[in-house]
């Protein structure tokens, strides 16, 4: 029998190649955003109303009176499938690490609208009881959860821990997260109705992929010579720099609130990549003349991947993790407050008056309105 052939590392390997297509994807988020919007009117049973203009944010808000109540749930992705190979092939658990982007997945939406996390509640759903038996995995991933959780400030609920063999894959666990927070007082809320030209746009450094892209990850790894044990940079595997944690944004977005910083709006970069500036609904040009340092992972699988900036940037976070839209009087101040949480931050362009699209001008990239389709 002739070998195969290996997998030809000289042409793009995209997003879509890799098994994810948005194009298929949205259009059933749409669908269930529309039906969801009809469901509205239930609150005003107990005396309560959504605020419309979260619909199609990444987290909802309904107003309960004196404040807001905001919720979100996320699920991690295929980033722990990464991890289990690496406990295979260097012994190790990594699941610490993937506690934190599950958790991170949740509140960075979260705190997109302005909310305090109060409570996050976990979904870990095994492929059969035998994944529960590994004590130093569990412990790992039990770890650090809490140790997220102390990081954001918030109470852990509690959470459901099936084994769904013939569901989830044997050996596999399937990873989610719930939270609920509180915007108090109203004026945090920042769903984008004060958005506008003038506004400057922050970015804050991510410390890798986070937890989106991996099924191209995984799929590059196909390329690579030594799979996850080839090189990123001297003495860093492509393995360990996948399963670098997320950031966790909320003690940055909490201390600009205690300086006495509100956005006007907030996206939290992820599916989507770069496209995720354009989230809002609202037409504006957004223009950015500075870009942040592309973290070593990242530029890797640009090269290895054969992909344009373009591609690269309408899929991954290439080293923004999040954005604030902030006044500009306030942009310096919100760079200074992310660093003393430890978060690099740049000022990166601005809000114009113009069609709706976002300008990337030292890479040259021009991404217009049809580039992201959530609502």
């Amino acid at each position: 029998m002739k070998p195969a052939a290996p997998p030809d590392s000289s042409t793009t390997l995209s997003y879509e190649q890799a098994g994810v297509n948005y194009d298929l994807i949205d259009p059933l988020k749409v669908a269930a955003q529309r039906a969801a919007a009809a469901t509205g009117v239930h609150l005003g049973a107990h005396g309560f109303s959504e605020v419309a203009a979260s619909r199609g944010e990444s987290a909802y808000v309904v107003d309960v009176g004196p404040f807001y109540i905001a919720s979100i749930v996320e699920c991690l992705g295929s980033k722990a499938l990464v991890a289990d190979e690496m406990q295979r092939l260097t012994g190790k658990s990594w699941y610490e690490g993937i506690a934190q982007d599950t958790i991170a997945m949740a509140i960075n939406d979260l705190i997109t609208v302005g909310a305090t996390p109060l409570v996050v509640q976990a979904y870990w759903a095994a492929g059969g009881s035998d994944w529960f038996a590994d004590a130093e995995r569990a412990q790992a991933l039990v770890a650090g959860w809490k140790r997220a959780c102390d990081t954001c400030r918030v109470a852990w609920g509690g959470g459901e821990t099936p084994a769904l063999a013939g569901i989830v894959a044997d050996g596999r666990i399937d990873l989610a997260a719930s939270c609920t927070g509180i915007v108090n007082p109203k004026s945090r809320l920042s769903v984008g109705d004060k958005l506008g030209p003038g506004d400057a746009i922050v970015l804050l450094a991510s410390s890798g992929i986070h937890a989106n892209g991996l099924s191209l990850a995984r799929k590059l790894v196909e390329r690579l010579p030594q799979g996850y044990l080839t090189e990123v940079a001297p003495g860093l595997t492509y393995g360990e720099a996948l399963l670098a944690p997320t950031v966790l944004y909320s003690p940055v977005t909490e201390a600009l609130y205690q300086a006495g910083i509100s956005p006007h709006y907030c996206a939290n970069i992820t599916g989507h990549g770069w496209r995720k500036l354009l989230r809002h609904p609202a037409t504006h040009t957004y223009r950015i003349h500075t870009v942040p340092e592309v973290t070593p992972v990242l530029k890797f699988m640009q090269r290895h991947a054969q992909q344009d900036d373009a591609e690269a940037y309408g899929t991954l976070n290439m080293g923004a993790g999040f954005a604030l839209f902030v006044r500009a009087e306030d942009a310096q101040r919100t760079v200074e407050v992310a660093n003393a949480q430890g978060v690099a931050a740049v000022i990166a362009g601005q809000v114009e008056a113009g069609p709706k699209r976002l300008l990337i001008e030292p890479l040259g990239i021009e991404f217009g309105d049809d580039a992201l389709q959530l609502r």
